[in-house]
């Protein structure tokens, strides 16, 4: 019997078909909120993700958890794609996100279950979503960007991260960062901030070195381990022999030595012209190889070479202490130096370290992460990767959005009123996309252990005699996040009606879903 025998003779098919993919979408998105929505906020739990290979690392970033995950199913990886490509974009949000493309498809499941058409519910969602972001634009409030509301906007991002002891030290480090390498009416440049790991004391000790920290140290043992007052020079010349063969080395070796010596004696008259009669030192940090013998020479003059840079450290080491970067010893001149306050070694295990700091207007900054172990590392890592957008947003936004969820309740009393002026079933999707909105709020309520019902009307109260309320988890009381310091960015929130808006739309408008790929496309 044909496929339209079967539509004509059971007239229900179709639509049995069309409800079966809705329904698998709806229950992916709602299988993958409940996945994350114990991470939301700063009384969140933490999630083990367990390899294959039985690597294990512990998070409650909602972007490194669907990162490591593995989903199968179709509807919840395209979900979870959306969530981080929000991250990429704003740096933060993803939890919210799924959170949201959840609750919106089960608001709209209420009203499909009585008949509605999917179609009209997601013109009631593109609705809700243009008047939001206009009420978004009036909700943001300008702020002067000063250290003390940048330390509250960090504060607010990191402590969904991490625990408060370490979102509270790693605030100062992370906004320090930035203000260092930030210049008016210039892009913020993130890359400009290195991020050193050492496995070593406690999380709490991370901090900010105003200057450059690398991964090697001196290759000669006579070399002094620390340095103050210290010209630095930049170079990116071979002072070690040509790779060759045993017979051409033979014949090399002599006139290659002496053009080896010769490059090193100019580099000792350039220390000696700026050095000689102060109690300055100097600072080689050369890209390229340097051989025994050079160290030696280097290090009975009083040098300290560090051979091997990575490229990226150059780069850094011209914008923390200055100086101009050498591809020839011809030219060389005092002009061409930089200059950092203090210079030393730390060996750490098998492991040396050397810092370069003390420096004057770092341009390049590193903050160095430290921990007892690499779970704890890693965790900071991506806590710091956060805090830094979120203080990158802010200064570039120039505006900021009350947080504890007080955006979320003030849209939804907005859009309630707002319904009341469209025309027509849409109506049902702009009540829909209102009633989602509740879900951050409630979710936040959830997790600090207090009952969302009470929580959402206390909150609606307060909004209705016109404050602007959030949720204080400590007491589960209502609290004014401008006064507390309690900041989400304006571009997450922005970006965040957008994009769940457009999924959640788009699953709800799916009406059957099929296996595709190359074979069943070629034999079309």
């Amino acid at each position: 019997m044909s496929a339209n025998a079967v539509s004509l003779a059971n007239p229900n098919a179709e639509v049995a078909k069309s409800g079966l993919a809705l329904s698998i979408n709806i229950n992916a998105g709602l299988g993958l909120s409940d996945v994350v929505r114990t991470n939301l906020g700063p009384k969140g739990t933490i999630k083990m993700l367990v390899s294959g290979a039985g690597d294990i690392k512990t998070t409650k970033d909602g972007k490194v958890l669907l990162n490591e995950m593995q989903i199968q199913n179709p509807t919840a990886s395209m979900i979870a794609r959306a969530a981080t490509a929000q991250d990429d974009v704003t740096g933060d949000g993803t939890t919210s996100n799924v959170l949201l493309i959840g609750e919106m498809l089960k608001q709209a499941e209420r009203y499909l279950s009585e008949g509605l058409h999917p179609r009209v519910i997601t013109e009631g969602f593109e609705i809700a979503k243009k008047e939001a972001l206009l009420f978004l634009e009036g909700f943001k409030i300008k702020r002067e960007m000063d250290r003390e509301t940048l330390v509250s906007v960090a504060r607010t991002s990191l402590r969904t991260k991490v625990r408060p002891e370490v979102a509270d030290a790693l605030t100062n480090a992370v906004v320090d960062a930035v203000m260092c390498i930030h210049q008016k009416d210039v892009p913020i440049d993130l890359h400009m901030v290195e991020i050193m790991k050492m496995q070593h004391k406690n999380e709490t000790d991370t901090r900010l070195v105003k200057g450059l920290v690398m991964d090697h140290g001196a290759r000669h043992p006579d070399m002094k381990k620390r340095v103050e007052n210290c010209f630095v020079l930049t170079l990116n010349v071979s002072l070690e022999y040509e790779k060759s063969s045993a017979e051409q080395r033979e014949k090399l070796v002599e006139s290659e030595r002496k053009f080896v010596d010769a490059r090193l004696q100019k580099l000792v008259d350039l220390k000696k012209s700026v050095c000689d009669g102060t109690d300055k030192g100097f600072l080689i940090v050369n890209q390229k190889g340097i051989d025994p013998l050079s160290l030696d020479v280097l290090a009975k003059n009083g040098i300290v070479a560090l051979r091997r840079a990575k490229r990226r450290n150059m780069e850094r080491l011209q914008l923390c202490c200055g100086g101009t970067a050498q591809n020839s010893v011809d030219d060389l001149n005092p002009s061409v130096l930089g200059y950092a306050g203090l210079v030393y070694e730390h060996v750490l295990g098998e492991e040396k370290f050397t810092f370069i700091e003390d420096v004057e207007k770092p341009k390049s900054v590193t903050i160095l992460i430290t921990g007892p172990n690499p779970h704890s590392i890693e965790q900071i890592k991506d806590a710091v990767r956060d805090g830094l957008r979120s203080v990158k947003n802010a200064i570039e936004d120039d505006h900021l959005v009350p947080g504890a969820g007080a955006f979320q309740v003030a849209l939804y009393r907005h859009l309630i009123q707002f319904k009341n002026g469209v025309k027509g079933r849409p109506r049902m999707g702009v009540q829909a996309f209102a009633d989602s909105l509740l879900i951050i709020p409630k979710v936040l309520a959830q997790n600090g252990g207090f009952d969302a019902q009470d929580v959402i009307v206390s909150l609606e109260e307060e909004q209705a005699a016109g404050h602007i309320v959030g949720l204080d988890l400590q007491t589960g009381e209502t609290l004014d996040p401008v006064t507390e310091g309690i900041w989400d960015n304006y571009r997450v929130h922005r970006h965040l009606l957008h994009s769940c808006t457009v999924i959640a739309s788009n699953l709800l408008l799916v009406d059957e879903m099929m296996r595709a790929g190359r074979s069943s496309l070629k034999s079309q």
